[in-house]
């Protein structure tokens, strides 16, 4: 049997597949520590867990239309007006399984085969996928840690032709923890002026997982706001992963287009999820709040621990909840068992194997340099992994 060839154009993601070889290992009774997975370990507050019982209770168990219910989605518009000052009506708005499928619908409704998509690297790992699913072509532009891992104006400019359809980016950014400011989201704006042919795919999942500033959204610049998509959903900020729902705010245009892909794909996403997703989008924060707290104390204990570590180099993460170290300097070291740590590949695979802690290669985010991290766990978690880690690499040679 022959299987289709478009598998053959993208990777499963790293992020899924450590996941995978860590639960292969624990079952074999191997304790492993999980650095690797972008999920809040809290669970969903209980305000939320009510509305979707009282929603069962209430029969919410029918088909939904595609774009999810009018309600869920007048509540998204009240919450980007309200945190963002970001003014949309309800046909300006459809839901999704999750904001992995928001960015499929748009990069599937905007890339044609032969359009280039500006990607600043590194990346979180579907960006790239999916664009390749859909024909595009990926133009890479590599970012530095002296910049905070954000993309200049000079260098957008220069990464610009004829070709360019699509700009994607997120910020707070999955794997560095890179916040734009406005000052910098004004600058790319610059450049995009000059090029109206190009559509910004502004990834904004983590916006409440900010350490430092408010959220700045570069849909905030009227010129820009009919090309701007921006995709957002409550599974980081409201600890909902497993409620899968993510949401699309965009020109009209595009959502009819996202609607209509969705509409073959997967229709409406759950409608128990969409009537819980009203009492998170306008009822108590304060859960929030908390649980944004507690990730900073993680990530101030994650830059303690990372200082005793030699060899590493690393920034201060920002937003989101993950740490994004280069850790080159081990590159060419030997193992005990004599294997040579040749990349970051290497070096994740033998914390998997040796020191029994799961975290992924910097190469699927684009920065084959650096191991990504994450401190959405406890912190007794977090002081054994990095414990581990610690001694694994003290033991190379």
């Amino acid at each position: 049997m022959q299987l289709s060839s478009l598998l053959q154009k993208f990777n499963e993601p790293e992020t899924l597949k450590m996941a995978k070889l860590g639960r292969a290992l624990r079952a074999e009774g191997i304790d492993i520590t999980d650095l690797s997975l972008g999920e809040p370990d809290f669970d969903t507050p209980t305000h939320i867990k009510d509305a979707a019982k009282k929603a069962i209770d209430d029969n919410f168990s029918h088909y939904t239309p595609v774009a999810g219910y009018l309600d869920v989605r007048q509540a998204i518009c009240t919450k980007l007006q309200r945190d963002n000052n970001l003014i949309y009506t309800p046909e300006q708005i459809i839901l999704s399984t999750g904001a992995k499928q928001s960015i499929a619908n748009a990069v599937l409704a905007i890339v044609d085969q032969g359009d280039e998509v500006i990607i600043p690297t590194p990346y979180w790992v579907t960006y790239s996928e999916i664009v390749r699913l859909a024909g595009g072509t990926v133009h890479f532009v590599n970012t530095t840690i002296e910049n905070g891992y954000k993309i200049t104006p000079a260098e957008l400019e220069v990464a610009i032709n004829e070709k360019t359809k699509l700009f994607m980016f997120s910020s707070p950014c999955n794997p560095t923890g890179a916040v734009y400011t406005k000052d910098e989201l004004t600058a790319l704006a610059a450049v995009f002026a000059k090029h109206p042919q190009i559509f910004i795919l502004s990834d904004e999942i983590y916006e409440y997982i900010n350490y430092n500033n408010a959220h700045e959204s570069i849909a905030q610049f009227d010129f820009l706001k009919e090309r701007v998509i921006v995709i957002n959903g409550l599974s980081k900020g409201y600890a909902m992963t497993g409620w899968r729902l993510g949401y699309l705010a965009a020109s009209a245009d595009i959502v009819r287009a996202c609607d209509k892909l969705q509409g073959q794909f997967t229709s409406a996403t759950c409608s128990i999820t969409q009537r819980a997703a009203i009492a998170a989008l306008t009822g108590d924060f304060t859960p929030t709040q908390q649980m944004v707290a507690k990730f900073k104390e993680r990530r101030d204990k994650v830059m303690r621990l990372l200082k005793d570590i030699p060899g590493l180099v690393y920034n201060e993460p920002p937003g989101a909840f993950y740490v994004f170290p280069d850790v080159s300097y081990y590159f060419g070291k030997k193992t005990p068992t004599g294997d040579t740590i040749e990349n970051a590949d290497d070096l994740s695979m033998y914390f998997l194997n040796t020191a029994h802690v799961s975290v992924v290669t910097g190469k699927a985010f684009g920065q084959p340099k650096c191991i990504r991290m994450s401190f959405a766990t406890n912190t007794e978690t977090i002081e054994k992994g990095f414990a581990k880690i610690k001694q694994a690499l003290s033991a190379l040679q």
